[in-house]
C-alpha cells in the first residue's frame, strides 16, 4: 500500500494536468516536494524507530498516508493537491526505516538478502496494483475517485499492524555490521548510488504513462494497465533473482553494478521506438526497469550488514535522506523541466502544441538510460570501498 499510494499520481498525470492547467515542471514538482518532505521526516522518525515502539509508529504512519491519499481526491486546486501529498510523504517516511530494522532483527545476515528481496516485492506488487487499478478507474470515474479508492485500504490495514509481534532489537545475527552511519564501509558511496537510482526511477514512474499517452497515443486506461502489469511482472522477476542470487555472491554491490549497466541497453532502445510502437517500447522499458529493481534487495541487505543492530533504522533513514534529497526529489522536476524546454524548442515561435509536448517528453526520457550508466559506476566504487 505504501507504493500503491505513492505511485497513484503517476497514473493520473494527464487528467490532473489538463484540469488544473499544469506544466510538466509543476507535475514534477508534486513528486519533488513530496520526496523532500519524505526524506527530511525520515531521519527523526528513523531515530524514533530505534528507541520506541516500531509497531505503533508504523500503524500511525499507515493511517496518516492512507487518509491523506484519499483526501487528495477532494483537492480544489494545485495548492491543496500539493499539501495533501506532502502529508502523505510524512506518513510514508515511517515505513522503510521501521520495516528494514524489523526484518534485520528477524533473520540472520546469511539470509538477509533473501529477506530484503521478499520485502521488496512490495514495489512491483504495489506498482502493479496502483497503475493497473488507478488508470482504469480514472478513465471511468475520474482521477478523484481513483485517489479515494487508493487510500481506503490502508485505513483497514493500520489497526491490523497493532496485532503484530515486534522482535527484540539485535535478535538477528549481527553479521559484519558494527559501524554507524558514515563510519560504515562504503556507506557514503551506497548513499550516492541511492540518489542516482531514485533520480532515475522517480522520473521514470512519473512520466512513463504520460509518455505512452502523449508520444505513442495510448489511452490513459491502457497506459495505466501496461505500466502496472509491466512494472509488476518485471519487479517480481527482479526480486526473485535477488532471492536466488543475493545470498550466494561475495559482493552484492558488484553484482548490482553489473545489472545496472545491462539495464542501459533495453532502456535506450525503449525510448528510441518510433511513435505508435508502444508495445515494443513498454516491453523494453520493463526489461530495463527489472534490472534496475534488483538494486533494492541487494543494497538494502548490504546496508543492514554494515551497521549495528541498534542503529539500523537510523542508518536506513540517513540513507533515505541522502538518496531522496539528492536524487528522487529532483528527478521528476528535472525531467519535467527538460521536457518543457525541449517542447518549447520543438514549437519554435509557434504555440506550444500537444505534438511539441510529446517531442519534448520523448527527448527528456533519454535521461533514464544515461543515469543507469552513472549508477553502475557509483555502485562499482561502493563495492571497492566496502571490500
Amino acid at each position: 500500500m505504501n507504493f500503491y499510494d505513492r505511485l497513484a499520481l503517476g497514473a493520473i498525470v494527464e487528467p490532473v494536468r489538463r484540469e488544473f492547467g499544469l506544466t510538466d515542471t509543476q507535475v514534477g514538482a508534486l513528486v519533488t516536494w513530496f520526496t523532500v518532505v519524505f526524506a527530511v521526516a525520515g531521519l527523526p522518525l528513523g531515530r524514533l524507530a530505534d528507541s520506541g515502539s516500531r509497531r505503533r509508529l508504523l500503524a500511525g504512519g499507515v493511517a496518516l498516508w492512507g487518509g491523506l491519499t484519499a483526501l487528495s481526491g477532494a483537492a480544489s486546486g494545485y495548492a491543496m493537491l500539493l499539501a495533501t501529498r506532502l502529508g502523505v510523504g510524512i506518513g510514508e517516511a515511517v515505513c522503510a526505516p521501521v520495516a528494514t530494522s524489523w526484518i534485520a532483527d528477524l533473520v540472520p545476515a546469511s539470509r538477509r538478502a533473501r529477506a530484503m528481496a521478499a520485502f521488496m516485492f512490495a514495489i512491483p506488487v504495489g506498482g502493479l496494483l496502483s497503475y493497473s487499478i488507478t488508470g482504469p478507474v480514472a478513465q471511468a470515474y475520474g482521477w478523484r475517485a481513483a485517489l479515494a479508492i487508493a487510500g481506503a485500504p490502508t485505513l483497514v490495514l493500520a489497526p491490523l499492524i497493532l496485532w503484530l509481534s515486534e522482535p527484540a532489537r539485535g535478535s538477528g545475527v549481527r553479521g559484519q555490521g558494527s559501524g554507524v552511519g558514515w563510519a560504515a564501509k562504503g556507506f557514503a558511496w551506497i548513499c550516492a548510488s541511492g540518489a542516482v537510482i531514485n533520480f532515475a526511477l522517480y522520473g521514470f514512474s512519473t512520466f512513463l504513462p504520460a509518455f505512452l499517452t502523449r508520444y505513442h497515443g495510448v489511452s490513459i486506461a491502457r497506459a495505466g494497465v501496461w505500466m502496472g502489469v509491466g512494472t509488476g511482472v518485471s519487479g517480481i522477476a527482479a526480486a526473485a533473482a535477488v532471492w536466488a542470487l543475493g545470498d550466494r555472491v561475495t559482493n552484492r554491490l558488484r553484482l548490482c553494478a553489473v545489472t545496472s549497466l545491462l539495464a542501459t541497453l533495453p532502456l535506450t532502445a525503449a525510448v528510441g521506438m518510433a511513435p505508435g510502437d508502444a508495445a515494443a517500447a513498454i516491453w523494453l522499458a520493463m526489461v530495463g526497469y527489472g534490472l534496475l529493481q534488483m538494486y533494492y534487495g541487494l543494497v538494502y541487505a548490504a546496508i543492514q550488514d554494515r551497521v549495528a543492530p541498534d542503529s539500523r533504522a537510523t542508518a536506513m533513514a540517513l540513507y533515505l535522506v541522502v538518496t531522496y534529497l539528492g536524487g528522487a526529489s529532483w528527478g521528476p522536476m528535472v525531467m519535467g523541466r527538460a521536457s518543457d524546454w525541449l517542447a518549447r524548442q520543438a514549437a519554435g515561435a509557434g504555440p506550444l502544441t500537444e505534438a511539441a509536448r510529446a517531442t519534448g517528453l520523448h527527448g527528456a526520457m533519454y535521461l533514464i538510460p544515461g543515469l543507469a550508466v552513472v549508477l553502475s559506476w557509483v555502485l562499482w566504487m561502493a563495492a571497492r570501498r566496502s571490500a
